[in-house]
């Protein structure tokens, strides 16, 4: 049977608490997967991977592609090949978008398992977030992005939804439930997204059945107590606006 990976750079818990250096490179990652999501050195904007290329949203929503020695501090990265194809129909917002996904993976009774999703559809409007590079040391995430975060609006384009699955009990290692980037069509808008309202689409999602994290080698990560992050926080910048 063949095994589906995950490739996750640090944790969700480091880069909350303000551990924002590189862990691994670009050109690293890519060796672990085509299709994922996360963010560069310092908070540098979003990172979307799709077909084996990575890009960088930036701060007004524009993207650009970025090179091999770009820094990564927090990632995850893997593939959709061969996993299963479900046509989407309407959904009004974000939450019955995530719902949809949650029943298929529900359907075959993979809550307990990582999944990693694509949804090429036409999108009525993505309400979507990218920060600017923030330097700091011990600085949280969420004071971060209320520093860099600019929030900006798509509407009526085609695109790509990354989508990434974690179950409950993962939560710290990474947001449990789902967590999405938007990339177009034409790829020169995306960024993190928080809302979004599609006309139709179409989803290829993977079961994972095993996952790598690669942990910081620098001798900072290990003065931070991964325990304290916030929940809370948490939840609330991966939902959006600060």
């Amino acid at each position: 049977m063949k095994s589906n990976k995950i490739y996750q750079v640090s944790t969700l818990q480091a880069l909350a608490l303000g551990y924002t250096k590189p862990v691994v490179t670009v050109e690293e990652l890519l060796q672990n997967g085509d299709i994922g999501l996360g963010t560069f050195e310092d908070v540098d904007g979003e990172m979307i991977i799709l077909d084996d290329v990575c890009y960088q949203a930036k701060p007004d929503g524009a993207v650009v592609r970025t090179n091999d020695s770009h820094g990564v501090p927090f990632a995850v990265a893997g593939s959709v090949t061969g996993g299963k194809k479900v046509q989407m129909g309407e959904m009004k917002d974000i939450e019955a978008i995530k719902m949809e996904l949650t029943m298929i993976i529900d359907e075959d009774f993979s809550l307990n398992s990582i999944h990693i999703a694509r949804i090429d559809g036409w999108f009525e409007v993505i309400h979507a977030r990218a920060g600017a590079p923030y330097h700091s040391q011990h600085v949280s995430l969420k004071d971060i992005l209320s520093k860099t975060q600019k929030d900006f609006c798509f509407e009526k384009l085609y695109g790509t939804l990354v989508c990434v699955y974690y179950p409950d009990y993962m939560d710290g290692i990474n947001a449990s439930g789902w967590h999405m980037h938007f990339l177009s069509k034409d790829r020169k808008l995306g960024g993190h997204v928080f809302e979004a309202t599609m006309t139709s689409g179409e989803c290829l999602i993977q079961k994972i059945d095993r996952i790598e994290i690669q942990l910081p080698m620098d001798p900072a990560f290990d003065i931070y107590s991964l325990k304290e992050a916030s929940k809370d926080e948490i939840k609330e910048v991966e939902q959006g606006n600060n």
